[in-house]
């Protein structure tokens, strides 16, 4: 048996997260369009009668602007120096903005780790831009390896695998064969509720949004959840909730639909809106929702 551990390291939305799902084959991560989606370092397993890769999907890299954004780019940048390969994805130039540039100059610090760059988004890049985008990159010398793949439509995300195998090294199965996350049952809960309330919130709230599981409660015949969204402004709770309830109502359902056949039961979900105001500037705040880097504590 070959096992080792693999590190998705990019730019927020960049689809880190989308392709991890793809490559498990399971929805280990959340996704959306909104930048700093991902939070945590999210393991996704993959297993075959030959090999176990551990995937790691981190928070994408970005200039912090407060304690949580601090937070996010330490877990990911932690990440690079941990890992048995480094996949960085990227959906432009190198030349198109500092961000590319500043991860890039991360991983020339890390030159024993094998380095797979993987250009997303190629059913939106054409034959011209993708050839542009590959040899800037390919200019750096820092890759072992340069694939082109559409996450959303899974497209060369098996080409994924194939180009990891030959890093991997003999080890331990360090998870049982059908488990596709290491990740607990409330923290996956949590997630689908703020990928949901994501999704129907407008631009300048997403960022101020965390989620607690107040109670998780398996019955015989129905589990019985109790959330609350956390928000940063009162302006904020009433756009949560909606007109009559309306949008709140709209996220618990959808959060239930995906939530049941995941644990496999009926789920009764209640959620609950909440103010706390600046929490991603309290460090009592990021300890208690679990944004914590024991690294730099």
């Amino acid at each position: 048996m070959k096992s080792g551990f693999v590190g998705i390291i990019g730019r927020p939305n960049v689809g880190k997260s989308t392709l991890l799902n793809a490559m498990i084959g399971e929805k280990v991560a959340i996704t959306s369009n909104k930048a700093q989606t991902t939070r945590n370092a999210i393991r996704g397993i993959y297993t075959d009668d030959e090999y176990q890769i551990i995937f790691i999907d981190t928070p994408g890299i970005h200039k912090p602007k407060n304690r949580l954004g601090s937070y996010l780019t330490n877990t990911a940048v932690s990440t690079l120096g941990e890992v048995d390969v480094i996949l960085f994805l990227t959906d432009s130039r190198l030349s198109a903005g500092p961000g590319d540039r500043y991860i890039t100059d991360l991983l020339k610090k890390v030159e024993k780790t094998p380095r797979i760059l993987v250009i997303n988004k190629t059913d939106l890049i054409g034959p011209e831009e993708y050839r542009a985008i590959y040899e800037e990159y390919d200019e750096t010398g820092i890759f072992d390896d340069i694939i082109g793949v559409s996450a959303l439509s899974g497209h060369n995300t098996d080409l994924c695998i194939e180009k990891i195998r030959p890093y991997i090294k003999e080890g331990p199965m360090y998870f049982p064969r059908d488990m596709f996350t290491d990740n607990p049952m409330r923290f996956l809960v949590s997630e689908i509720i703020r990928e949901k309330t994501l999704l129907y919130l407008k631009e300048e709230v997403p960022h101020g949004i965390a989620v607690e599981i107040e109670q998780y409660e398996e019955a015989e015949n129905c589990t019985n959840i109790s959330a609350v969204i956390y928000c940063e402004k009162n302006s904020h709770k009433g756009i949560i909730i909606g007109a009559h309830g309306k949008k709140l109502k709209g996220i618990g359902k959808a959060a239930r639909l995906e939530i049941e056949p995941l644990i496999g039961s009926k789920v009764f979900l209640e959620l609950w809106v909440k103010v706390k105001e600046n929490w991603r500037e309290s460090e009592a705040a990021l300890s208690n929702f679990g944004y914590r880097n024991d690294r730099n504590s």
